[in-house]
């Protein structure tokens, strides 16, 4: 068995996790990763029956939460992924913007990533963002970015669902939730209709009153 998190809009319109126990199925392939997701809904489901939950990886099978995936969204014309690696700077080097030319796989194991010291902000668009909000500044690119690579009708579609989850998110080893990022497009959507045009310290306004660390 293993526990994941499961993003959702508690009833004081604040974005939670709630940590879903489901049956884990050993192995790294991808059919073994999508199974998990699937154990991961179906566990969700049984949970709280009128659940309409959504993976938002590649691991999904709905062609709405694969499109959510960091991994295929673009911001600017490049890969989301490689985009936020490349904003990284570090006490010794950084930002690396070449890496935004690179896939989001070669952009997250550049070595200088490991290499450069201490993270110590995001520099982005002539903007330094502080570490914190601690999920702010990839949750400000996430929004951006489903806004430049999907339609407005896919964006509408997002209401549909009302948990979140991704199956290679494990919070002891990372912050950053694409699944957190999209449940929160979900409270905009419910709150104003659309993705608000947010300045920086706007969105950072909203991540402060709704979004739960």
């Amino acid at each position: 068995m293993a526990k994941r998190p499961a993003f959702c809009i508690f009833k004081n319109q604040k974005i939670i996790a709630k940590q879903i126990e489901f049956k884990w199925i050993s192995g790294l392939s991808f059919s073994q990763k999508q199974k998990n997701a699937d154990s991961l809904q179906n566990a969700i489901k049984q949970a709280y029956p009128d659940a309409s939950p959504l993976e938002v990886s590649t691991k999904g099978r709905n062609e709405l939460g694969v499109k959510l995936s960091a991994f295929n969204l673009k911001y600017q014309g490049y890969a989301l992924e490689s985009v936020f690696q490349s904003s990284k700077v570090f006490r010794y080097g950084g930002a690396y913007t070449d890496l935004r030319e690179k896939s989001p796989r070669d952009a997250k194991s550049d070595p200088r990533l490991k290499e450069s010291g201490q993270l110590k902000a995001f520099y982005h668009d002539g903007v330094t963002w502080s570490l914190e909000p601690k999920t702010a500044f990839y949750d400000y690119l996430y929004l951006q970015a489903v806004k430049e690579s999907l339609t407005p009708e896919e964006i509408q579609q997002i209401k549909n669902y009302d948990y979140f989850t991704d199956i290679e998110f494990n919070p002891e080893k990372s912050i950053n939730s694409q699944a957190r990022s999209a449940t929160e497009i979900r409270l905009m959507l419910e709150l104003y209709g659309e993705i608000p045009a947010f300045t920086r310290q706007e969105f950072i306004n909203f991540y402060e009153n709704y979004v739960t660390e």
